[in-house]
């Protein structure tokens, strides 16, 4: 395998954990207000990804980091071209990590609403907006012969890219309350369980949609498994939420995330972002890769950094693995 496709194989697998992982931590960010009814159990909420957030943000400067190195065209091009919409990812993501920070500091109910309303829009921008740019990844962008984008900002706002964008927007909803009712007890639990089923259906229907309308385009036989994968394991986890399995349910969801994130970074090899305007002035593999020394470097780090990562992060979500309730809230805390 030459080590370009290695290394486009990698940054697929650091979206696969970032989507994964933030994508449920996403999920619970929008539903403070929803399934928190006062302020103890808005904190019982914020708990459930209070060990973690931190540490799921870091898949996304690795791959960041990982395309800027292995393939500084695509880095650039994307960068320049995705202005605005990173720009917005980046403040409403600011907002959001401060906001775990800053709510708490005053013990004020009106503090404390403006922060969490910073949490829910700080982690629905992002869950939106990295949809639009995957949908326009795939299917393609405005660039020239000198790998340009050429592009306006309307370009991004296409119909397929807003499919994807609302496709990421309810699956992520749906991955956080059935994250939730695995780590809660008493009401949220079964409120949050409530809300993945109702709001499940609309997000399988959406994802539906997109798969089909991604496969049918550019049809291949691995591109259809990924995204018959995608399609049972998101019905399963529905199915096991209904019945209580918080568990099954859970895995269901992850794995169809993983599985249709999969599905896109097959559709676009070999390229890593496809031209509309002429197929030969598409950014590749091969023409945006870095020199093989670079990635021989490269390897070598991530084949020794990466597996300590992995179990670090493993090890806190195994530490933290016990469900939380409004008795983990005392009454009287002003933390």
């Amino acid at each position: 395998m030459e080590l370009g496709t290695l290394w486009f194989g990698l940054i697929a697998f650091l979206w696969i954990g970032y989507f994964v992982l933030e994508g449920f931590d996403f999920g619970v960010g929008m539903l403070v207000g929803i399934l928190g009814r006062d302020d103890r159990e808005r904190r019982v909420v914020i708990n459930t990804i209070g060990p973690v957030w931190d540490g799921n943000e870091v898949w996304v400067i690795v791959a960041g980091g990982a395309t800027f190195a292995a393939f500084p065209e695509w880095y650039a091009t994307l960068f320049s071209g995705f202005y605005l919409p990173l720009l917005l990812i980046l403040v409403a993501l600011i907002l959001r990590n401060v906001a775990f920070d800053f709510r708490g500091k005053r013990n004020d109910p009106a503090w404390r609403r403006r922060w969490d309303w910073c949490i829910i829009g700080g982690s629905a921008l992002p869950a939106l907006l990295w949809g639009v740019a995957f949908g326009n990844i795939v299917r393609g962008v405005p660039i020239d012969a000198s790998g340009e984008y050429v592009g306006g900002l309307t370009d991004l706002l296409n119909p397929f890219a807003l499919l994807t964008g609302l496709v990421t927007l309810t699956v992520f909803l749906t991955h956080g309350a059935i994250f939730l009712s695995l780590k809660t007890a008493g009401e949220i639990r079964h409120r949050a369980r409530r809300f993945a089923t109702r709001i499940g259906v609309p997000a399988t229907a959406l994802a539906a949609t997109l798969l089909l309308w991604l496969n049918a385009d550019d049809p291949t036989p691995a591109g259809w498994v990924a995204a018959a994968v995608a399609a049972v394991t998101l019905i399963g986890g529905q199915l096991a939420n209904l019945r209580g399995r918080e568990g099954l349910a859970f895995a269901g969801t992850a794995i169809a995330i993983a599985a249709t994130v999969i599905n896109l970074f097959l559709v676009l090899f070999p390229d890593v972002m496809p031209s509309s305007l002429d197929p030969a002035w598409s950014l590749t593999v091969g023409n945006a890769a870095s020199t093989p020394y670079t990635l021989t470097i490269m390897t070598w780090a991530a084949a020794i950094a990466t597996p300590v990562v992995l179990l670090y992060q493993g090890w806190t979500y195994w530490v933290f693995r016990k469900r939380i309730s409004l008795a983990s809230i005392p009454v009287d805390d002003h933390a």
